[in-house]
């Protein structure tokens, strides 16, 4: 894609891949420029998302983002804090995080996942006024959803590999398969058999 293309892209908001009753729904910070243009979110190269869920166990392959929608048949789906498409997150400011907060509390309450993961501990700390939250499962409830903060998979983000992002990820998925509710068990085909690839990390 050209720079008049992805600078054309700035401000576009990008549909969910959403529906009732998920399993996790993944929160990302907010749509790249480069999933603006291509309408499949972590669509970025540099971008960790996809190895990361395939390695951590959610996904029985690696997925590309052209293939997102395949996350709903297995309860996962993917929004974002900020809907608006930027280059880069800190072009955000904290009074955009608060309201998206508020805009995702209410979209969790409509679609009522199991867990909302917020791929950001920063966006998590802004958005919902916790400024001293760490990666890992929260002791609130968002919108009657359970809470994991997981580490954010852009490539800028050089404190977390592949590999360490993945075991992470897994240790949500691992609460997921605890599976306590809702009553009457899951609603959604089994998550991949076995244990989590989480090895040497994947290329982009």
């Amino acid at each position: 894609m050209t720079p008049e293309e992805l600078n054309a892209a700035r401000g576009r908001i990008v549909a969910d891949v959403a529906a009732d009753g998920l399993r996790v729904l993944f929160c990302g910070i907010n749509p790249s420029l480069t999933t603006a243009v291509t309408g499949h979110h972590f669509a970025h190269p540099g971008n960790r998302f996809w190895p990361v869920l395939h390695r951590s166990g959610f996904t029985p392959r690696q997925l590309r983002p052209a293939e997102q929608g395949e996350l709903l048949g297995l309860g996962l789906g993917i929004t974002n804090v900020v809907a608006r498409a930027t280059a880069r997150a800190d072009e955000l400011d904290a009074e955009e995080f608060r309201k998206g907060g508020a805009d995702l509390t209410a979209k969790v309450e409509r679609l009522a996942p199991q867990w909302l993961a917020v791929v950001g501990i920063t966006a998590y700390r802004t958005a919902f006024g916790k400024p001293k939250a760490r990666i890992g499962r929260q002791e609130r409830t968002i919108g009657g959803a359970r809470v994991w903060a997981l580490p954010n998979p852009s490539g800028l983000n050089a404190h977390w590999t592949v590999q360490s992002m993945a075991e992470e990820y897994a240790r949500l998925r691992e609460a997921v398969l605890d599976c306590s509710s809702p009553p009457g068990g899951c609603a959604h085909p089994p998550l991949p058999a076995g244990r989590p690839t989480v090895g040497p990390a994947l290329t982009d």
